[in-house]
């Protein structure tokens, strides 16, 4: 489900890809649905391509936001990121990610993460999987 899901540079939120044209993206956000185009200026990433550092290899956020699914029972995280100390940000990334690299994870990136897993789950996405055309086409 995260090949679909994008994040775009400048602009708020989470986008799910719905068509490709000719040097464009057309996207919906998950936040209010709004459809838009992109282009090749905009730097989009997808979220099937985000990965998190830790102290031995990197860990891909599918598996971060499924650690943190579990352990919010997928269900919004409580902790307001906007006011959260960057302790109580790095307590609940213990939780979530327990070998995460503490010189290479910032605080900003915590936020990150837990605004895009919010976002996914008030948008009703909980499968956080990353799955190949050829299995999604079955």
């Amino acid at each position: 489900m995260l090949k679909n899901i994008l994040a775009i540079t400048g602009k708020p939120g989470l986008y799910k890809l719905v068509s490709r044209g000719n040097n464009m993206l057309i996207v919906e956000s998950l936040l209010d649905g709004k459809r838009m185009p992109t282009y090749a200026r905009d730097k989009i990433v997808a979220l099937s391509d985000v990965s998190m550092f830790t102290n031995a290899d990197d860990v891909a956020l599918s598996e971060v936001l499924t650690n943190a699914g579990k352990k919010e029972n997928l269900k919004p995280v409580a902790l307001d990121v906007k006011k959260a100390s960057n302790a109580e940000l790095q307590a609940w990334f213990d939780q979530v990610l327990p070998d995460w690299d503490r010189d290479r994870v910032y605080p900003s990136d915590i936020r990150k993460l837990i605004q895009w897993y919010n976002i996914l789950i008030s948008a009703g996405i909980t499968d956080f999987t990353v799955k190949d055309e050829e299995e999604e086409a079955k």
